[in-house]
C-alpha cells in the first residue's frame, strides 16, 4: 500500500510540475501568436482592400460561411466589401479573406490560415492559386469544382482538390451575400 502511494505522490508531482510548465509556455507565447495573427490578418485585410477605404468592421452572424464584413468605399459612395470567409478543407477549418464589388465579384483574395497538407493543399499558398477565383461571382459563377476550369488552371490544382473546392464554396458564399446586401450596409 505504502508503495503505491509513493508511487502515485511521485505521478501527482510529475503532473503538477508539466501543468505548470505548459501554463508558462502558454503564458510566454499566447501573445506572441496573438500578434502573429493580427498582423497576418491585417496584411491579408490590405492586401485585398484594392486601394479603397476600408470602413469599420461588422460581424456577421447570420450566415455560416462569412465572419466579418468591412464596407469599402471610394469617396463616399459604396465600391464593395471586404469579407471574412471560413471554409473546410482537407485539414480542417481556413480562413480567408476577399473583396468584391457590390454586384459580389470576387476583387481579390487572401489564404490566411490553413492547416492542409504540404506539397497538396499548401498549393493553396502559392502564387497565382488564387487568381482562379478573381473576377468571378457576378456575370461568371465561381469555381467551386475542377471542372469548371481550363486544363491548365484544373491542372495547376490537381492533387488538392478539396481544399480547392472549399476555398470555391467560400468564396461563392461570399457572392451570395455581397448579392444580397444589394450595395446596402
Amino acid at each position: 500500500m505504502k508503495k503505491n502511494l509513493k508511487y502515485s505522490l511521485i505521478l501527482l508531482s510529475i503532473c503538477a510540475i508539466s501543468t505548470a510548465l505548459l501554463a508558462l509556455t502558454n503564458a510566454i507565447t499566447a501573445p506572441v501568436i496573438e500578434r502573429q495573427g493580427q498582423a497576418s490578418r491585417l496584411a491579408g485585410l490590405e492586401a485585398v482592400s484594392m486601394g479603397y477605404e476600408a470602413g469599420a468592421q461588422k460581424v456577421v452572424t447570420d450566415d455560416p460561411a462569412v465572419t466579418f464584413m468591412i464596407e469599402l468605399k471610394d469617396d463616399r459612395r459604396t465600391a464593395g466589401y471586404i469579407l471574412g470567409l471560413k471554409g473546410a478543407g482537407y485539414g480542417g477549418e481556413m480562413t480567408l479573406v476577399a473583396s468584391y464589388n457590390t454586384a459580389g465579384e470576387i476583387l481579390r483574395v487572401q489564404l490566411l490560415s490553413h492547416n492542409e497538407t504540404p506539397g497538396l493543399g499548401k498549393k493553396a499558398e502559392n502564387e497565382g492559386y488564387m487568381d482562379k477565383f478573381e473576377g468571378t461571382g457576378a456575370a461568371q459563377a465561381v469555381p467551386t469544382n475542377k471542372s469548371m476550369l481550363n486544363s491548365e488552371d484544373a491542372a495547376a490544382v490537381s492533387g488538392s482538390t478539396v481544399t480547392f473546392v472549399a476555398i470555391g464554396k467560400a468564396l461563392e458564399a461570399g457572392s451570395r451575400y455581397v448579392i444580397r446586401l444589394g450595395g446596402k450596409r
